[in-house]
């Protein structure tokens, strides 16, 4: 497909996003540009000194600023909002600066929620920090989903909210080990954050994400006990998750995901210096064109541009089998260890982007512990982009139940049910 197509793909995608996300898809540029945020590739606060970086622990602050989220069409009930600069970790525990968004709730319980969107992108202006100060409809047009997405149901519980820039400063696309660190310290540097009347260590903390934000989730509740033994990690909510990117890649190729999966490659060389120094010097002359155009683009803009993409194509003798690249691979497939906070999993049977196997061995696997507390809901009646939104209702009452302190028994429940959206 040549790129004079991406376009016409690039609209329907965008179209249909639309439909679902709520906003009129009648939108335009000029009923949706406000007064523009600097993007962080230019803008100071995504880029302190580094020796200022390096005298701090992971989790401490480097700096804040009050934000104004830009307009969720008057649905998102928070009374303030912040973000914060914090020192964490990149994969090899070498210091980096992370930000992250802070939402408190007009009547706050204490509680702490680490929200994970799925950033899916490799361009930093499509990073939640950047896209909460823009209205979402702007958002699409650059080709991202709103970040917020769930926010609202959790504000309104009284429960305060951090969103981490969880791809780190690069972009790195799908890197667990370096998305766990950075998610685990937006904790740490909420909870120590004075006006959110946080109580430090002792803050109950859950984390949710779904798709590209199910990797700092299983990976930061994976890593919890080694990284950050202090957070109080009482509930743990995935869904869509990516399990195991060779098999994701492997059954997208030459499919409607392809282009997006095309994606966290580039991604993953972000945080891997061999494999990004492999695919350049052995990227075809289609690849070299096509890594190019993903080179900086966000999430709709990566699934629109090749969604048929031959992935083995983009470099010589075939991508897929490189022992480079099957490496990371190994490195960022989620079952290290077991979470020791209760998990729920949710995943759409016929889930037609993230296949469900693997997510079905990782339980399995998780469930040869006998500690392991697990609760996995298979459903059949929707498919990746409808699933995330009909089981909010059922997400949020499981991590209601989690901060009342209802205990989860040792052991695993696997359900098959008709639709989440149906469970009461």
């Amino acid at each position: 497909m040549g790129f004079a197509r991406y376009g016409s793909i690039a609209a329907a995608v965008v179209s249909v996003l639309f439909a679902i996300s709520g906003v009129p898809s009648s939108a335009t540029p000029e009923t949706v540009v406000a007064a523009e945020p600097v993007r962080p590739e230019q803008d100071a606060f995504y880029r302190p000194p580094a020796d200022l970086v390096a005298s701090r622990q992971p989790g401490e602050i480097l700096a804040e600023r009050p934000i104004e989220i830009a307009n969720r069409l008057g649905t998102l009930p928070a009374a303030a909002a912040w973000q914060l600069s914090y020192r964490s970790n990149d994969s090899a525990d070498r210091p980096i600066a992370a930000v992250a968004t802070v939402l408190a709730p007009r009547t706050g319980t204490g509680k702490l929620v680490s929200l994970h969107p799925a950033e899916d992108s490799t361009g930093q202006y499509c990073a939640p920090s950047y896209m909460v100060r823009r209205p979402p409809q702007a958002g699409l047009l650059d080709g991202q989903l709103d970040p917020l997405l769930g926010a609202q149901a959790l504000l309104a519980q009284g429960w305060t909210v951090v969103v981490p820039d969880h791809q780190g400063p690069d972009s790195a696309f799908a890197h667990g080990p370096l998305a766990a660190r950075i998610a685990l310290d937006g904790i740490r540097a909420a909870e120590n954050f004075a006006p959110l009347g946080l109580p430090g260590a002792a803050t109950e903390v859950a984390m949710w994400g779904y798709s590209g934000g199910s990797i700092p989730t299983v990976h930061g509740a994976e890593l919890r006990a080694e990284y950050a033994p202090e957070v109080n990690l009482v509930g743990v909510v995935s869904g869509g998750t990516d399990v195991d990117l060779e098999v994701l890649a492997r059954e997208a190729n030459r499919g409607p995901g392809a282009g997006l999966v095309a994606a966290i490659i580039i991604g993953l060389a972000r945080e891997e210096p061999a494999l990004e120094t492999f695919l350049r010097e052995n990227a075809t002359p289609r690849g070299q064109r096509l890594l190019a155009a993903k080179d900086r683009i966000c999430a709709l803009k990566h699934a629109a541009i090749e969604p048929f993409l031959d992935i083995d194509s983009l470099v010589r003798g075939g991508l897929l089998q490189a022992p480079v690249l099957r490496e990371v691979f190994e490195r960022t497939r989620m079952g290290k260890s077991v979470p020791d906070a209760p998990v729920l999993f949710y995943h759409a049977a016929a889930d037609w982007l993230v296949p469900i196997g693997p997510a079905d061995a990782l339980v399995a696997a998780y469930c040869q512990d006998p500690a392991a507390r697990i609760t996995y809901l298979r459903d059949h009646a929707s498919e990746h982009l409808t699933l995330n939104t009909l089981a909010q209702h059922q997400v949020v009452a499981w991590l209601r139940d989690r901060f009342a302190g209802i205990p989860v028994e040792n052991g695993c429940t696997t359900r098959n049910i008709g639709s989440i959206a149906l469970m009461r």
